[in-house]
């Protein structure tokens, strides 16, 4: 198991992670991230981040906007230099020899880079030549990438008569057209219906299992990290979790009890943990904010809850552990998105978070 270390550091860099070795005789991480440290100003951005990601892994940056996924992301890609800190990606610096590991990587990145007034195959062709491909390896490795993401029969029409997921599977091919191990994906679902973002998944797991590519995938949505094999969780620049989803929801092990409270919500917890002996905690901003109680076999735990306070509770639900569950565990608030937001701690000003 991946064991994550706390030591203290300097004011601005008060926590740092560290991964220890998970199993004698594992193979050598594809991607190490060390101590990597990045800031905007007087801001930590990444406050010495660490993590390993094995061979064709499926591993995703989990976090809302501001907790440094981003900002880790542009740093992973070669589009920026942490102030302290170093990445390795297949043995090269991302740092130190960004050119020699660009030729190795494929990069998707969350804004749309196709040209959608060009044909798939034109996309593809201009793309090749920035790689130094040409002629019939070029012709050849455009009609199996095109045959790989489903767009073969559709390689003479324009990408803006594309739906948003065609288009997001053209960035994709584009991405691996020079032949990656590894891929790189920067909230690649963004805009999709829900049933385009089912296949862009399967395929990912399609590239995973069957062409071995180590793939890094950012999201701030909980249903696509239960797909990773997995998480690095972030939070305002701090790695807060690390390990399978089941391992980090395991953690808790107990029921998840939300109540809504008809009244003070503050005052109803304050009430719950004293008669009970549990730890009941008001979760949001108000008054009108829930109430949230980890309790073992959590359905037993209701009815005794509700004929104790009755009238103060309006609805009530039980579940089992969630990865927002263990995001709010390890930072003591709820996990947090800003509509049309993006970026990290240096680009977004404005952050609320429910605490």
């Amino acid at each position: 198991m991946c064991v994550v270390s706390l030591n203290h550091r300097d004011p601005l860099a008060t926590q740092t992670y560290s991964v220890q070795s998970e199993a004698a005789g594992q193979a050598a991480a594809v991607i190490s991230v060390q101590e990597i440290f990045h800031r905007y100003g007087e801001r930590a951005a990444l406050n010495r981040v660490s993590f390993d990601v094995r061979p064709a892994e499926l591993f995703g940056l989990l976090g809302p906007n501001g907790s440094g996924k981003t900002t880790l992301f542009r740093i992973l890609s070669t589009l920026m230099v942490p102030v302290g800190g170093h990445a390795l990606i297949l043995g090269h610096d991302v740092a130190k020899d960004p050119d020699g590991l660009r030729q190795k990587i494929g990069v998707v990145f969350q804004a749309q880079s196709i040209d959608a007034k060009l044909t798939a195959k034109e996309n593809l062709w201009h793309q090749g030549h920035l790689y130094g491909l040409r002629g019939t390896t070029l012709q050849t490795r455009i009609t199996e990438m095109l045959g790989r993401v489903g767009l073969a029969d559709r390689a003479k029409e324009k990408a803006e008569t594309f739906s948003g997921g065609m288009q997001r599977r053209l960035e994709l091919a584009k991405g691996l057209l020079h032949g990656p191990s590894v891929l790189l994906l920067d909230e690649p679902t963004t805009g999709l219906d829900p049933g385009a973002r089912r296949d862009l998944w399967r395929y990912l797991r399609i590239l995973q299992e069957e062409e071995h590519v180590t793939i890094i995938v950012t999201t701030h949505l909980m249903e696509e990290a239960e797909r990773c094999d997995r998480l690095a969780i972030l939070n305002e620049g701090e790695l807060v979790a690390l390990g399978t989803p089941t391992e980090l929801k395991s953690e808790i092990g107990a029921d998840v009890i939300w109540i809504e409270a008809t009244g003070n919500a503050r005052e109803l917890a304050g009430r719950i943990a004293v008669r009970f002996k549990v730890k009941a905690t008001a979760m949001g901003e108000d008054e009108s904010s829930r109430v949230r109680i980890e309790k073992e076999q959590g359905h037993r735990f209701i009815p005794e809850l509700v004929d104790a306070f009755r009238g103060e509770i309006q609805a009530i639900s039980v579940s089992k552990p969630t990865l927002e569950d263990v995001f709010i565990r390890r930072t003591g608030h709820k996990f947090w998105t800003e509509e049309q937001g993006s970026g990290d701690a240096g680009e977004n000003s404005r952050k609320k978070k429910a605490k």
